[in-house]
């Protein structure tokens, strides 16, 4: 199938609020055609989630209060790339700041982004395995309490949508793409 070159051309860029973790901007565009058009989006750093998976096979996971849509939500751990870090760098921190737990071994899955139509933001996805605890450090003003679930428990909370954070529930997907046997690791890393 061919596809037609629908590529926009930034002509003028704005920089409506830059804070601790995003920036908002708005940009103008010309469009494939040539008529103008803006774009309003939001600049992120990135992001690293990880699936860790215990030797007995449950999963650690963390509930914490989203104080943008108001309740407590369940997830895998993760946390924002720092400017110049390695993203597999910010998973090994993140896993042990937010858990307590280290891992032997790191296996890369995907890049997702979750909202293409307004931010630039990319979460690289990690299953992390070898587990050993170390105690816990989180950042100053993060609580959350860190939970043991089995794979079924957590597919069953997505089914009934009590886990609602995509990044969680593409993750829960793709660890039982694995633990069927249907995909194994995943491509090489960016």
């Amino acid at each position: 199938m061919k596809h037609g070159d629908m590529t926009e051309t930034q002509v003028a860029s704005e920089t409506v609020f830059e804070g601790k973790l995003l920036r908002v901007k708005c940009d103008s565009v010309s469009l494939h055609d040539g008529k103008p058009a803006t774009r309003e989006y939001i600049e992120h750093n990135g992001a690293v989630m990880i699936i860790p998976v215990l030797d007995s096979g449950e999963l650690v996971m963390e509930r914490q209060y989203r104080y943008v849509v108001g309740r407590h939500c369940l997830e895998f751990p993760a946390g924002k790339i720092d400017p110049g870090e390695e993203p597999l760098a910010t998973g090994r921190r993140e896993l042990l700041e937010e858990t307590g737990y280290v891992a032997r071994e790191w296996i890369y899955l995907a890049t997702i982004h979750p909202t293409v139509a307004y931010s630039t933001e990319r979460i690289l996805v990690y299953l992390a395995r070898g587990l050993e605890h170390r105690g816990s450090n989180l950042d100053d003003g993060e609580f959350l309490e860190v939970l043991k679930l089995s794979p079924a428990a957590l597919l069953e909370l997505v089914r009934t949508g009590e886990i609602t954070d995509v990044k969680t529930v593409i993750g829960v997907f793709w660890l039982e793409k694995l633990l069927r046997g249907e995909w194994v690791g995943g491509p090489a890393l960016p």
